[in-house]
């Protein structure tokens, strides 16, 4: 029975994440921040958040207050929810390189099938 050398076994594991932590970072700092956006149909309100959901920007225009406090507010939490699976898609594209799919998932990054309506066209880590 072959010996298992743990030592070994470690140094490699974290030379595989320095390896893909050095690639994730030349791959971001070639690419920008990841962040989602969503905008309502009328342009009225526009969040941006980081992966995760953290929201990183919120406009509001003018002509979105004539709809009432409880209104935006539902429209920027469905934006932002919105917003938040686009950053994902983005980070799962921007790592998919990096990381094998199981992992991203297990980070909460998953992709956007095309023909959902949340998906975006672009070409960012594509």
């Amino acid at each position: 029975m072959a010996e298992f050398d743990i030592e070994l076994a470690t140094a490699r594991i974290a030379e595989q994440a320095e390896r893909a932590g050095s690639e994730a970072a030349a791959r971001f700092a070639r690419s920008g921040p990841v962040v989602g956006k969503a905008s309502s149909s009328d342009g009225a309100i526009e969040v941006q958040v980081a992966p995760g959901g953290l929201l990183t920007g919120l406009t509001i225009h003018r002509s979105a207050l004539r709809h009432g406090s409880a209104v935006i507010a539902g429209q920027v939490l469905e934006l932002a929810q919105r917003a938040t699976r686009r950053a994902g898609d983005r980070m799962y594209h921007a790592l998919s390189p990096v990381l094998d799919a199981e992992q991203l998932e297990t980070l909460g990054y998953e992709p956007i099938p095309d023909d959902d309506p949340d998906a975006e066209t672009y070409t960012y880590g594509r």
